[in-house]
């Protein structure tokens, strides 16, 4: 079984457009086991019932923002080795490098193409 098979991933973004998008470069991938939702709190509320593999986050969300989530993720020891890469259309390098101070594994600036998200979840999970 290949690891995009085996792969479980949450996308968090409060925007449905850019979730869609995500999603269905996710499914182009071949990676089938797919949840989202709209922010970080449900996102928590997510993965304590069901882990996954890695979360795609969104960094601009109200409420809890996606180094908030990641924080909350490295703080829980039942989600602290989670995959976590970080998208943003921010240019601000404090927000990466709070990003990597926090543990996250990867980021990727929007906009973006399958492509580059699938070079992205490479380089944390290997080769789909």
């Amino acid at each position: 079984m290949s690891t995009k098979d085996m792969l479980r991933v949450l996308v968090v973004d409060d925007m449905s457009t850019s979730r869609g998008l995500i999603i269905q470069a996710l499914e182009w991938m071949g990676i089938g086991a797919i949840d989202h939702c709209a922010d970080g709190q449900e996102a928590l509320q997510k993965l304590s019932a069901a882990p996954v593999h890695m979360v795609i986050s969104d960094y601009n969300m109200p409420g809890m923002d996606g180094l908030h989530l990641l924080h909350a993720l490295r703080s829980n020891q039942q989600t602290a080795k989670t995959g976590f890469i970080l998208i943003t259309g921010t240019t601000d390098s404090t927000v990466i490098d709070k990003g990597k101070q926090l543990g996250m594994n990867n980021f990727l600036k929007k906009p973006f193409s399958p492509t580059a998200l699938k070079a992205c979840i490479e380089r944390v999970v290997g080769p789909l």
